[in-house]
């Protein structure tokens, strides 16, 4: 496949006499071009380069005008918030695809959340490559944890490295991010370093995306103590569950999201017990669904010959204090009567706060019925 692209680049773009300037465009540059014959001495601009800079996207300013010119001004922070971050050179650039989007969608439904537009055009294998590295190294888990965080990570970057090369370290993984547009540069470091960081909320997204299904392919795999972590909330034992629970937050790549509203790090466990949750047979499961008056995190519906509730309140502490969170967790259930969503038939509801900070937890109970 080389040996064809390189005739076939080699016929069009240097022996073409009808040919003045040609632009090649792609996430990865061409590297080890011959210096021969064939295609070579190609003038290279990468995503840290100068030249071109403001070429390669939307500035700020365009991103304002087309707002203006469609009508859609008020949603300017939205769209910054989402979809902006990126740093060509030395300019500040919006991914216009995603703008695009969104601005079209904006037009017919004006009061949609911004959405994530990329995740449905790539596969994320790099994000995928990148957070399994993770297992296998602690120094990458709190450099991805420093990310999601909105921290920046000073790492060299390897410009240069080809397809085959790409996952072949953690090191031209770092690269690869870069330059596909997962991570941004944030300015220079020492010789080839760069300091990295998460452009926006779209692609913090789908770091924390990519998280969360490993987290539950992993899950899967530990059957033992998944079915001990069930049994311990069906028989209404805090403490278990607590201590089976933690050990799940020790392995998985914490949350501590500085820019994350608390209901954004709040949904991040929400998901993670769901995702437990959903390999229990015998679980009716639901979440977010109107109880009482208001919207319990999780109810379950537990068959069997003793019908039982498990009502479950998710709260982060922001502040460490998780006992303080669950009080709060327990108290909402209370003052909205988040059990009075089971029927008759469920003769006894376990009530549980659960408070989650980074990696670690606390679970309180209160129980009801017989």
């Amino acid at each position: 496949m080389a040996s064809l692209i390189r005739s076939f680049f080699h016929q069009a773009l240097k022996t073409n006499a009808s040919l003045q300037f040609a632009v090649l465009t792609g996430c990865m540059r061409i590297s080890k071009e011959s210096i021969f014959t064939g295609l070579n001495n190609m003038n290279v601009l990468t995503v840290t380069d100068v030249d071109c800079s403001g070429y390669f996207g939307f500035t700020d300013g365009e991103v304002r005008e087309l707002l203006n010119d469609y009508g859609l001004s008020g949603k300017y922070s939205a769209v910054k918030e989402w979809y902006d971050g990126y740093w060509f050179g030395n300019t500040e650039i919006y991914c216009p695809w995603d703008v695009i989007c969104c601005c079209r969608k904006f037009r017919t439904e004006p009061d949609i959340h911004p959405e994530n537009f990329w995740a449905n055009s790539s596969g994320n294998d790099a994000v995928r490559h990148f957070i399994q590295a993770a297992q296998e190294s602690g120094t990458v888990k709190r450099e991805i944890e420093s990310l999601v965080a909105g921290e920046l990570v000073t790492r060299k970057i390897h410009q240069e490295i080809t397809y085959p090369d790409m996952c072949h370290s953690i090191d031209n993984i770092w690269s690869v991010l870069l330059a596909t547009g997962y991570l941004t540069q944030r300015g220079r470091g020492a010789g080839r370093s760069f300091h990295l960081a998460i452009p926006n909320l779209e692609v913090r997204e789908i770091f924390t995306g990519q998280i969360m299904e490993l987290f539950k392919e992993n899950a899967k795999q530990d059957g033992k103590t998944l079915d001990a972590l069930c049994q311990a909330l069906q028989e209404g034992d805090a403490d278990l569950a607590q201590l089976l629970f933690g050990k799940y937050l020790k392995k998985t790549i914490s949350i501590r999201d500085t820019f994350a509203r608390r209901e954004r790090k709040e949904n991040f466990y929400h998901g993670m017990l769901l995702g437990l949750f959903a390999f229990k047979g015998n679980w009716a499961i639901v979440s977010n669904r109107e109880a009482g008056e208001g919207y319990a995190d999780i109810l379950v519906e537990i068959d069997g010959e003793e019908r039982k509730g498990i009502v479950i309140e998710v709260k982060y502490a922001r502040d460490g204090n998780l006992d303080a969170a669950c009080g709060e967790a327990l108290r909402q259930i209370e003052d909205r009567r988040y059990g009075d969503a089971f029927g008759e038939e469920i003769k006894k509801t376990l009530k549980y706060g659960i408070a989650c900070y980074r990696d670690r937890c606390r679970v309180m109970l209160s129980e009801s019925g017989g």
